[in-house]
C-alpha cells in the first residue's frame, strides 16, 4: 500500500488552488473584424467560470457593434481594453434601443486597461442641426446597471453619440482615473449620468464634454467626487429635478477638491418650476476652483431650456443642507453665484463659507432669493439677500 506524503499533497493542493484563483482569456482580435462575437463568445465562458476571470481585448483598433453583457456570474470578472474600440460610425447602423457597449447585474466587476471606446459621434452626429436620426435615440457609450462592488479605471471614453456614460441601480461603483474627450459643442453629450444608486465615487478623472460632465438624477445617495478636472462642458448638475412625479431624494453629494476650465456651470443644482414634489438634502462643495466659469455657483429653481415649460407655479423640490466652502477663482459673466430658490418651499440650512470669485469685466455679483444662507468666513462677492 503507497505512503502518502502528506505535506507534499498539502503543498500540491495550495498550487493548485492558486493556479486556478484566476484565469485569463485573451480575445483572438483581427484588424478590421468586428470584435462583438468574440467578446460575447468570450463572456458566456468566463461569466460560467466558477474562479474570478480576466477578459483582454489586446491592443490593435478594432471595430464593435453593440454589445450587451449580462450577469449574474458565478466569480469576479474583469473586462481590461488595452484596444481603441471603434463603435459604427453611422446611428443608422445601431439599434437606438440599446447602448454601444452595456454591463448589467454583475457582483464584483472591473473595468481597465487603459483603452479607448471611441463613439464615433463627430462622424454623423456634432455640429449637425438636423441629425436625421429623431425617430431613433442615439446610443450611449457605455451603460452600467445594477452594478455592485465594481470599479472602472483608466479607460477613455471619446467622442459618444449621446451621454458617454449612464449608470442606473446598484451599490458601491468607483470610477478612477477615467478620461472623458468630446468637443464642446457635441450636443447631450453628458459626461457620466447617475440615477437610483448607493455610494458611487468618481476620483482623479478628467472629463471634457458637451454637456454637463456628471449629472444626478434622483435616487442617488451618497455621491463622492474628488479630484475631478471638468471642462468643456456645463459642469457638475444635480437635476433637473421635479418633472416626474415618483422621483427619488437625491441625498448626500460632495464635491471637493476638483477644478472647472471654461465650463458653462460650475457646481449646479437645477429643478423644473411647477414641478412635482421632491427632495435634494446633504450636499457639500469644498475646495474648489473656478476658471472663466459663466456662472461658478447655482441654484437653479426655476430651470426651463428653451422657455418650453411654465412658471406660473413654483418648483415643489425641496433643497436643504447645501454648503459652499473654499470656492475660488475667475467668472465669466458678472453672476458669480446664483441663489434662485423656491418661492413654495424656500431652501434651508444653505451655508456660504469662503468665496473669492472675481470677474475680469468688472465686480462680480450674487443673485439670491427665497433662501437666507448662514455666512461664514468671507464673500466675494458679497452674498446678500433679503
Amino acid at each position: 500500500m503507497a505512503t502518502i506524503n502528506y505535506c507534499a499533497f498539502t503543498f500540491i493542493l495550495f498550487w493548485l488552488a492558486h493556479f486556478v484563483e484566476s484565469a485569463i482569456i485573451t480575445i483572438p482580435a483581427k484588424a478590421n473584424a468586428n470584435i462583438a462575437p468574440l467578446l460575447l463568445r468570450a463572456w458566456k465562458e468566463a461569466c460560467a467560470a466558477t474562479t474570478p476571470t480576466t477578459i483582454v481585448i489586446p491592443k490593435g483598433t478594432y471595430p464593435m457593434t453593440q454589445v450587451l453583457l449580462v450577469g449574474p456570474c458565478k466569480a469576479a470578472m474583469e473586462l481590461k481594453i488595452e484596444a481603441v474600440l471603434k463603435a459604427p460610425p453611422n446611428p443608422k447602423d445601431m439599434d437606438g434601443k440599446k447602448e454601444w457597449l452595456t454591463v448589467n447585474y454583475i457582483d464584483h466587476f472591473t473595468l481597465s486597461g487603459g483603452g479607448t471606446l471611441d463613439g464615433q459621434g463627430n462622424v454623423h452626429v456634432y455640429g449637425v442641426k438636423d441629425t436625421g436620426f429623431k425617430s431613433n435615440r442615439l446610443p450611449n457609450n457605455l451603460s452600467f446597471n445594477f452594478l455592485t462592488n465594481s470599479v472602472i479605471r483608466d479607460i477613455t471614453t471619446l467622442n459618444s453619440k449621446l451621454f458617454h456614460v449612464n449608470v442606473f441601480g446598484g451599490k458601491n461603483l468607483t470610477f478612477d482615473h477615467f478620461t472623458i474627450k468630446a468637443p464642446g459643442n457635441s450636443p447631450n453629450t453628458d459626461g457620466i449620468h447617475i440615477a437610483k444608486i448607493i455610494d458611487v465615487t468618481v476620483k482623479d478623472s478628467k472629463i471634457a464634454t458637451g454637456d454637463d460632465c456628471i449629472s444626478i438624477g434622483d435616487g442617488l445617495e451618497n455621491l463622492k467626487i474628488t479630484g475631478v478636472t471638468c471642462g468643456p462642458g456645463h459642469g457638475i448638475s444635480v437635476g433637473s429635478l421635479g418633472r416626474s412625479p415618483g422621483e427619488q431624494p437625491v441625498k448626500g453629494l460632495f464635491v471637493k477638491d476638483s477644478k472647472f476650465i471654461g465650463t458653462d456651470n460650475g457646481v449646479r443644482i437645477k429643478t423644473w418650476p411647477n414641478s412635482h414634489p421632491g427632495i435634494v438634502t446633504d450636499i457639500h462643495f469644498e475646495n474648489i476652483d473656478m476658471e472663466n466659469v459663466k456662472n461658478p455657483i447655482v441654484i437653479d429653481q426655476e430651470y426651463c431650456p428653451h422657455n418650453k415649460c411654465s412658471k406660473e407655479k413654483p418648483s415643489l423640490v425641496k433643497i436643504s443642507k447645501v454648503s459652499y466652502k473654499n470656492i475660488k477663482g475667475t467668472s465669466a459673466t458678472k453672476e458669480a453665484v446664483i441663489l434662485a430658490c423656491s418661492s413654495g418651499v424656500p431652501c434651508d440650512g444653505v451655508e456660504i463659507g469662503d468665496i473669492n470669485l472675481t470677474f475680469k469685466g468688472g465686480a462680480a455679483k450674487s443673485v439670491c432669493k427665497n433662501v437666507k444662507p448662514m455666512l461664514t468666513g468671507k464673500q466675494v462677492p458679497a452674498v446678500i439677500c433679503k
